[in-house]
């Protein structure tokens, strides 16, 4: 899996890239054709506080791209927010291609 880490008016710490990596090999394990993923951390001048932090993240697998956003006031919850997001776009990918090879079996 490749891993790629961009950031707007943010400095990526140590421990802000292995927090991602930690919660990133959680949907690795559930989907194990993903090749790569692209991770954007920015903080916007937005008015409310709640809505500044800012987390995108494009996952490319065989076949499909998925992306999904979120926003928080902390950072951490807002990387949170957007790994569940894209965890359960990933096991729903996974339930339909399983589900479309399942099918084909059975009318054979």
């Amino acid at each position: 899996m490749n891993l790629k880490i961009t950031s707007h008016h943010v400095e990526i710490t140590p421990a802000m890239r292995s927090h991602l990596e930690d919660k990133l090999i959680k949907i690795s394990n559930h989907f194990d054709q993903v090749l790569s993923i692209s991770v954007t951390l920015s903080i916007n001048n937005e008015k409310e506080k709640e809505l500044r932090n800012h987390a995108e993240i494009t996952i490319h697998m065989k076949g499909k791209d998925l992306f999904a956003e979120a926003h928080h006031g902390d950072m951490y919850h807002a990387m949170d927010l957007v790994i569940d997001k894209l965890d359960r776009q990933v096991i729903k990918h996974k339930e339909k291609v399983q589900d479309h090879h399942h099918q084909t079996l059975k009318n054979t």
